[in-house]
């Protein structure tokens, strides 16, 4: 198990290397002077260069990255050109919503999901099975910020059991959880039925294995099979999912914390892009970046605990 951690942390902190050039490399290449759009159209050459030697933007894109990257090892990321105060203030400020947020919805999801799977699975080929499958493709196929935007039409509108957006800090943690239900909702449907999808065809593909067929002649029913059996077997594919989508609910909610507006991490890169604030851009995505790839290892890790042939290894 020990070489397989390592072989596996190894492959990863590659990953965060190559992501982090690749970052850099895409954020260069982006026309537009972050000088010139602060100094705006009446700034003089000089006053320009005043401000880019200020910034740490007069020197060579390779002083510019060992800069960046040796500062983000020492938790140094930099000061935002546009807030004028560190970027790693701005990002503690704006996880403690994103990050709330993916839990919260990641558990609405798994809370669906798998006892949705597990039904769909246990009554496969009848009309049960059938509707779960239709739900969940509506799910998938339905964008979630259109359900983000029904949802604040019916409970926030017409209802007014919520918000329609806006977050009103953790000081009272029940109008936090409140503020952030609907986003959770609105981003959970899609993942529920994603997960549900995929827990009802590992399941499936477990019953069909001979170690079941033989603990179902030894008299267990099917849903004994499947919670004593089946179930854990079936998790390796789970895992992963579920691995992806904490990742994507953290990465990804750009667009419902537009919507709601939400002061996430989300929210923060769109604003640094708009306002051509490169390091916050740089350093937030680098920060998810990492969180995909540390979410990853510790899937990984949950693969070993459920499977102990990797254990051997």
């Amino acid at each position: 198990m020990a070489r397989y951690l390592l072989l596996r942390a190894l492959s990863l902190g590659l990953s965060l290397v190559v992501a982090s050039v690749v970052i850099f490399a895409l954020i260069e290449v982006i026309p537009g002077d972050p000088a010139a759009f602060m100094m705006g159209l009446n700034a003089t050459e000089e006053n320009l260069a005043a401000l880019r030697a200020e910034l740490g933007l007069d020197g060579s894109a390779l002083d510019r990255y060992v800069v960046w990257i040796t500062g983000m090892l020492t938790g140094d990321f930099g000061i935002s050109y546009t807030y004028r105060v560190p970027v790693a203030e701005l990002v503690l400020d704006r996880l403690w919503v994103s990050l709330p947020l993916a839990v919260y919805a990641l558990t609405l999801s798994t809370l669906i999901a798998f006892p949705i799977g597990i039904l769909a699975a246990a009554t496969r080929g009848t009309a049960t099975d059938y509707g779960i499958m239709g739900a969940t493709q509506l799910g998938i196929a339905i964008p979630n910020f259109w359900f983000a935007m029904l949802l604040v039409l019916l409970f926030a509108v017409t209802l007014r059991w919520f918000s329609a957006g806006g977050f009103p800090g953790w000081d009272n943690p029940a109008a936090a959880l409140k503020a952030l239900t609907l986003p959770a909702v609105a981003l959970a449907l899609p993942q529920a039925s994603i997960l549900a999808r995929v827990m009802r065809s590992a399941l499936l593909e477990t019953l069909d294995q001979d170690y079941i067929r033989t603990a179902r002649a030894k008299g267990l029913s099917r849903a004994q099979a499947i919670r004593r059996h089946a179930l854990r077997n079936a998790l390796i594919p789970v895992l992963t999912i579920i691995g992806l989508q904490f990742s994507f609910l953290i990465a990804g909610a750009i667009i419902i914390e537009n919507v709601f507006f939400l002061p996430g991490l989300g929210r923060l890169i769109f604003q640094g892009i708009t306002q051509r604030d490169l390091i916050v851009v740089e350093s937030v995505t680098m920060l998810l970046v990492f969180a995909v790839i540390l979410v990853t290892f510790l899937v990984d890790l949950a693969y070993a605990l459920v499977d102990p042939r990797l254990r051997r290894r």
